[in-house]
């Protein structure tokens, strides 16, 4: 009998290429095993740091402490690390290796005014200004920890590139990575890896709000407020008519847009007409192009209050951000290296802490046991309700990100609970889930150069003929916004 002698050579490659396949896919589960016993064995120090950050609870472009911490691991680790960078004095970027690919996990450090926590089920404040009521603390401390593994891999000759830590700060309305992405920090990357603090376990599939915030600064003139009004004009009174038209304004703009604003300066005192007041303004919608449009209605509010008040008015663009661009290819390799993770589960007391925490909540919570579980991937149609500066980023390069249960199941961010959750094991048990993902989908695209280019392609394809820009434009970091 005659064999075709093409068709044995042909099934001779294909075996090999199987036999390849399954040893690549052996060699990834060994490394993927190595990291996550490396980064558990490592609990308590990055635990430590963690709640040394959420103790410090810096605000945005203020997280000196902060900042130098995460700094001071990464060099510790054998990281090369420059800080300062875009002018932003609490930014970094800490690197190791050399050459293609090149892999950028981030991180983020700063917290939230008026959030001031202690670490109990109750409202307790721990007599600060400030808290981290979006788990910025844990945030930070997964992205360093996974990045330290990576290092440690490529240390022992496991992986070849270049790995790279970025500190992002001030992601709370200062929109820290929108200046790094401006100062082109990710021209040269081609995969980055984040993730946020959560009440769940899943993959990012959701998109965020465009965002424009901005400080409207009314100026009048001062007089007593019973001896002669006629003789003042007030700043407040400009501020309050902007705010009722704008409030006005909700009817007639898109269902999805949000708008919201505090008073960060109203007057001094009642019997004197204030020559100053000044409102803080956020607008988002989905679409980049709808925020513009709003944003420039504000404004218009704001020149009508000024004169119809006798005032006059400035305003300075505070922060702006992209919605998130996501990338399917990526997400669905984080999806399998989420499930061999696995989430969260809690002791008695953590348990006993949780049912506390719930029984504060205005809506019946899920169960606390569904921080254990992981969300099967999905995309989400809407936008969600935040706003994220990694947007920008999402715009540079193909990004990739998960959510991890660091509060019981049902604690809405930027609550007291958030607070009291993240100062507690609650919080860094979640960390590591974080972490431990993130060092394997890192592990996966360092060995899959296909994958690396599938995600391109994807990322080419959503970004389309966009050109980038800055939705806050070309001023500096905002470095005292939050004073």
């Amino acid at each position: 009998m005659k064999v075709n002698r093409s068709v044995t050579l042909l099934s001779c490659l294909l075996l090999l290429c199987l036999f390849a396949q399954a040893q690549k896919q052996k060699d990834n589960t060994v490394l993927k095993d190595e990291a996550i016993a490396d980064i558990q064995n490592k609990y308590d120090d990055y635990k430590k740091i963690a709640l040394q950050i959420w103790d410090y609870a810096e605000v945005g472009y203020k997280e000196v402490k902060s900042s130098a911490l995460h700094q001071k691991t990464l060099t510790d680790a054998g990281f090369s690390v420059k800080a300062g960078i875009a002018d932003m004095p609490t930014a970094f970027v800490a690197t190791y290796g050399s050459g293609s690919p090149v892999i950028a996990i981030l991180a983020e450090y700063d917290a939230l005014p008026g959030l001031s926590q202690q670490a109990f089920p109750e409202k307790i404040t721990a007599g600060k200004d400030a808290g981290h009521g979006c788990g910025h603390h844990l945030f930070g401390t997964a992205s360093v920890a996974a990045g330290i593994e990576i290092k440690k891999l490529m240390e022992e000759k496991k992986l070849s590139g270049t790995i790279r830590v970025y500190g992002c700060p001030a992601e709370e309305g200062g929109s820290g990575k929108v200046y790094l992405v401006r100062a082109g920090l990710f021209t040269d990357v081609d995969i980055v890896i984040h993730w946020h603090p959560g009440a769940e376990n899943g993959v990012t599939m959701t998109s965020a709000l465009a965002n424009t915030s901005a400080k409207f600064r009314f100026h009048g003139i001062s007089a007593h407020a019973a001896a002669a009004p006629d003789k003042g004009r007030s700043a407040l009174d400009a501020v309050e008519s902007m705010d009722y038209m704008v409030n006005m304004m909700r009817e007639h703009v898109p269902q999805e847009t949000r708008i919201h604003y505090v008073i960060t300066n109203g007057g001094k005192a009642p019997n004197v007409v204030p020559d100053f007041a000044e409102v803080y303004y956020y607008v988002r919608h989905p679409n980049r192009d709808m925020v513009k449009s709003i944003f420039e209605r504000v404004v218009k509010a704001a020149n009508g209050a000024a004169l119809g008040t006798g005032t006059t008015m400035d305003y300075e663009i505070i922060g702006g951000t992209h919605d998130l661009l996501l990338n399917r290819t990526l997400a669905e390799v984080m999806q399998k290296d989420l499930e061999k993770v696995g989430g969260v589960t809690y002791t008695n007391e953590e348990f006993e802490f949780g049912k506390k925490i719930q029984s504060t909540f205005t809506v019946k919570p899920p169960a606390i046991e569904t921080a254990a579980t992981i969300k099967p991937i999905k995309v989400e149609e809407d936008a969600g309700g935040g706003s994220t500066d990694v947007g920008d980023v999402s715009y540079a390069a193909p990004t990739v990100g998960l959510r991890a249960a660091t509060w019981i199941p049902g604690t809405p961010a930027h609550s007291w609970q958030a607070v009291a959750c993240g100062g507690t094991e609650i919080g860094t048990k979640g960390m590591m889930v974080a972490a431990k993902t993130m060092a394997l989908t890192a592990i996966d695209v360092f060995t899959s150069p296909s994958l690396i280019e599938k995600a391109k392609e994807e990322f080419k394809k959503d970004k389309g003929d966009y050109q980038y820009k800055a939705l806050l434009g070309d001023r500096k970091p905002a470095l005292n916004y939050r004073d």
